[in-house]
């Protein structure tokens, strides 16, 4: 007799206003198995899993645990039955400890008082579980985004999770934290614990994985053992087609110095940072998580001060007070985190495409309107982001399409520097694709690009040239020729 999967999705379905999400969608999880869900952004992954979870309610199809049908409308009802899900977003108080948020709400009780030697006892055994070392005393707030992710996952085991569902969970972790990531859920897996893993890295599913269902458009495409698959075939199924190259590099011919970097410093964070960025190249920045590269590009763009140091624009010096003279002297800046700095997430496709460029679409104070449509219709044709309108608003939309309205906003402004950090960050290979040639456009076209990633191989598939930053100092150069991944992790390191 054959034991019934720990828990089944039998044709889920759910429409949000303009879009059908999940179109009768199937899933089968055994219990003490890893199980990726992947897909392009806007497939339908998290909104399945969110359905599972109780955080959306589904329009039609059953949820079965262990062969039996279950109600479930929200998440409390999720834990009851064992399903928690730890979402891109950590949802931990900051100002409280570790124990305190493992069992936020169900602290022990000694009469009238928390018993707090029980919390952290109790907190201590579950951090044990995990095979991990954490201080349960300590502030949320002062933890790494990774140790973050461990205090979620001992809340789930607190309230005996069965079924735990991790939403991009390496999206902000170094290798290093990654592979302690890995660990632990290797650990889940020999106590019986499911684990549902979405990710947009398909290194890491043949990774970790044991079974992988691939959605396409809303709708189930397979469901296939991670050994029996192979990368251009979970490609294919995911975006409809082969994909012929993730890194659309071309040639161009680099051209003269557009922007040149003398002693640059911000006490503390950048130490006499000097480079060149020249017309048609661009310019990868390299290093670990908290090198400061993120920390150099904001003081270019204006949005941090420095303390001393030169910039100079096509050979002459300029000042940079703020974000507003850097967009004057033709500088874009693709934010690293799209959600809090890139996009207001309540206003329109229309409203953020055309945000940092609307000052050229007013006319005697007014904003032209039908110009605004125009450039905005223009920017979704050209970077084929699939929105029902230019009035959906952009929280509506997937990661890839919500990315895609950043880069349009500052193509708007016609750029002749882009600064893009981590631009492809939390998007799917197929959207992936599609921002690398586009930066290969651009620079063909004559825009000048510093591109900050922490994925080697995009690194070394777009970059023209290499910088490595370490400690707040630029530590290597390398040509494209010269570039290695592990020269490259030696200078960073």
């Amino acid at each position: 007799m054959t034991t019934a999967p720990l828990i089944q999705v039998r044709s889920i379905s759910k429409a949000f206003p303009g879009v059908q999400a999940l179109i009768k969608v199937d899933l089968e999880v055994q219990g003490g198995e890893v199980h990726a869900v992947i897909g392009e952004n806007g497939a339908g992954k998290s909104t399945l899993m969110k359905i599972v979870a109780g955080v959306y309610s589904r329009d039609a199809g059953e949820i079965l645990l262990k062969g039996r049908k279950v109600e479930i409308t929200n998440p409390r009802q999720a834990m009851d039955h064992g399903i928690s899900m730890i979402h891109q977003e950590l949802n931990l108080a900051p100002n409280l400890s570790v124990a305190e948020n493992i069992f936020l709400g169900r602290l022990p009780k000694s009469g009238a008082f928390v018993d707090w030697n029980k919390l952290y006892a109790d907190a201590q055994a579950l951090v044990d579980r995990l095979g991990i070392e954490l201080n349960v005393r300590a502030l949320v707030e002062d933890l790494t985004v990774a140790r973050q992710q461990m205090v979620e996952i001992a809340k789930a085991l607190s309230r005996n999770a069965e079924v735990i569902v991790m939403d991009e969970p390496t999206s902000a972790l170094t290798e290093r934290e990654t592979e302690t990531l890995f660990q632990i859920i290797g650990r889940l897996k020999t106590q019986g614990v499911a684990v549902v893993y979405i990710s947009h890295r398909l290194e890491e599913i043949f990774r970790i994985a044991d079974q992988v269902t691939v959605l396409r458009d809303g709708q189930l495409v397979g469901t296939h053992l991670v050994k029996d698959a192979t990368s251009p075939m979970l490609i294919s199924m995911m975006v409809g087609r082969e994909l012929t190259t993730l890194f659309p590099k071309e040639q161009v011919e680099i051209g003269e110095p557009v922007l040149e970097v003398r002693h640059l410093t911000r006490r503390g964070v950048l130490d006499d940072i000097s480079f060149v960025l020249r017309r048609r190249e661009i310019l990868g920045v390299a290093g670990l998580i908290g090198a400061g590269r993120t920390e150099l590009v904001r003081a270019l763009f204006g949005a941090d001060p420095k303390d001393s140091g030169e910039i100079l624009l096509e050979g002459k010096p300029v000042r940079i007070r703020n974000p507003r003279d850097a967009l004057r002297l033709g500088f874009g800046f693709v934010t690293e985190d799209r959600k809090l700095q890139g996009l207001i997430l309540g206003m329109t496709v229309r409203e953020n495409v055309t945000l940092a460029s609307l000052w050229g679409m007013t006319r005697l104070g007014f904003v032209d309107f039908a110009q605004e449509r125009e450039v905005t219709a223009d920017y979704i044709k050209k970077l084929d982001i699939r929105t029902p309108s230019q009035e959906q608003e952009v929280l509506n939309l997937s990661g890839g399409n919500q990315q895609k309205v950043v880069v349009a906003k500052w193509l708007a402004t016609r750029p002749k520097i882009l600064i893009m950090d981590e631009p492809t960050r939390g998007i799917d290979v197929g959207a992936k694709a599609e921002v690398h040639a586009l930066m290969s456009r651009l620079a063909k076209d004559g825009v000048s690009i510093i591109m900050i990633s922490s994925e080697l191989p995009e690194i070394l598939g777009m970059s023209d040239r290499i910088l490595v930053v370490k400690e707040g100092r630029i530590n290597g150069e390398f040509t494209r020729e010269q570039a290695t991944q592990e020269a490259i992790l030696a200078c960073a390191a």
